[in-house]
């Protein structure tokens, strides 16, 4: 896989707290990058352009079906992406990561499978990725920040994944949890986003 295609917004201290905006299935990093005007001012952004080309955009692994990665295909993009993170934010300084909907699979997927490299997880309107190779195990998450935000008529997620996402994080990661459900469809509500702002390191 080639370099990423990364951009960036906010500070420019290379010590600064550092937020990585995962984009969506078939969208790309300027879009998601977008959020960052209703975000705190302080910490670094990059967004990360996913490596496999899909419908106009980009995706971050092949589906066994909608929310179901194909487990080789999610290592070798979280090994992808953990070249570029380890030498563009050294271990030591904070990382956080901010998925929304396929982005979110594949934050997961990161935290999941390495949790004492990041400081938390933002899920946005997506699902843990279940079966495909990452440890999801009672106390995986302890002491990590995650936000959680669903939308009650999300017809995009399969429900049953959005349901053992959320059961997961309350019952059984032992994660640090700020959770929502909103009463939208596959989208970002305004309060959601509102308590993404607060979420976030300053």
């Amino acid at each position: 896989m080639t370099v990423p295609v990364v951009a960036t917004s906010g500070s420019t201290d290379p010590d600064a707290p550092l937020v990585v905006l995962l984009h969506g299935r078939g969208s790309h990093e300027r879009e998601i990058l977008s959020l960052v005007e209703h975000l705190p001012v302080g910490p670094a952004y990059a967004a990360v352009r996913a490596p496999i080309a899909e419908g106009g955009g980009y995706a971050w692994f092949a589906n066994r079906g909608i929310g179901r990665p194909v487990a080789g295909s999610l290592r070798t993009t979280m090994d992808w992406f953990r070249t570029w993170l380890d030498d563009f934010a050294p271990a030591g300084r904070p990382v956080h990561l901010v998925g929304f909907s396929g982005g979110t699979a594949f934050a997961g997927g990161l935290i999941l499978d390495d949790p004492a490299r990041f400081d938390g997880a933002a899920l946005l309107y997506g699902t843990l990725p279940f079966d495909a190779g990452v440890p999801v195990t009672p106390g995986r998450l302890t002491g990590r920040s995650i936000l959680v935000a669903q939308g009650d008529h999300d017809q995009v997620i399969p429900r049953d994944l959005l349901d053992r996402t959320w059961t997961y994080l309350h019952d059984e990661s032992g994660a640090t949890l700020t959770a929502r459900r909103d009463p939208v469809g596959h989208t970002i509500a305004a309060p959601a986003l509102a308590a993404l702002g607060e979420w976030l390191p300053r």
